[in-house]
């Protein structure tokens, strides 16, 4: 409740300083449109926007399903195979020094215009903080949680199921925090390279059309998705942590 009451008063004082800027300054609709102008178009275009929207949360949604579990994947087998460690850690740093958004052209040539593409760019931006964390959680289970478990004669398979994995879920709900911070950024970017609906395609067409407040309508709602996404993410993740961790 009291985040919820600085989100709000910290967006009341930003609005207000906004109409301010607007106001004082007297710049034009179509240099910085006012709040209220915003907020007018909003509504006006809102069967518009509801349409784009879908199809980027569903993008995010989707890449942040995919890219958590192929994340969680890769950190267990990173976890319990040293081979793999020795084989896919190189590997797996090195996709992160290729700018993700840089590639964004290559996916839409790859797989055309339509949701494929931006999923997969949100999938490889959300892959590695899931895939990071969760390593790093599982690497540094209590030591004195292990030695139970060799002292209780348990099976490498029940050490990880029943302890490491538990003891690590502070860890992987840090990073899937993050990640759905980042899944909105992903899906917006593959819009922008490509894409004929959404709310990233959204906004390329409000600014070549000169129509700023509809661009700042998209940014808006993009913003409240993100808000929404990282909010729910935060329950699940404290719902898991709450029934898991030992």
């Amino acid at each position: 409740m009291k985040a919820l009451l600085r989100i709000t008063i910290a967006s009341a004082v930003i609005v207000l300083a906004w109409q301010a800027l607007v106001s004082f300054a007297n710049l034009p609709h179509f240099i910085l449109p006012s709040p209220l102008k915003v907020a007018t178009t909003l509504w006006q275009m809102k069967s518009v926007i509801a349409e784009h929207t879908l199809i980027t949360g569903a993008e995010v949604l989707l890449g942040l399903l995919i890219g958590t579990v192929l994340g969680g994947l890769t950190a267990i087998q990173l976890a319990v195979s040293p081979l793999a460690r020795y084989l896919l850690k190189p590997v797996l740093v090195l996709t992160q020094a290729l700018p993700v958004f840089a590639l964004a052209p290559l996916f839409t040539l790859w797989l055309g215009y339509g949701m494929q593409s931006k999923i997969l760019v949100a999938v490889l931006i959300i892959y590695f903080p899931v895939a990071s964390a969760f390593f790093d959680g599982l690497m540094q289970t209590p030591k004195g949680w292990m030695d139970l478990a060799k002292v209780m004669d348990a099976s490498p398979r029940q050490t990880l199921l029943r302890i490491r994995i538990p003891a690590a879920l502070p860890s992987f709900s840090s990073g899937l925090r993050l990640a759905a911070v980042y899944a909105p950024i992903g899906a917006v970017i593959g819009e922008w390279v490509g894409a004929s609906k959404g709310l990233g395609y959204l906004m390329l067409l409000a600014n070549g059309r000169a129509k700023i407040d509809l661009m700042f309508a998209a940014l808006l709602v993009l913003a409240l998705l993100t808000l929404a996404l990282h909010y729910a993410v935060g329950k699940f993740c404290d719902l898991l942590v709450r029934k898991y961790q030992p």
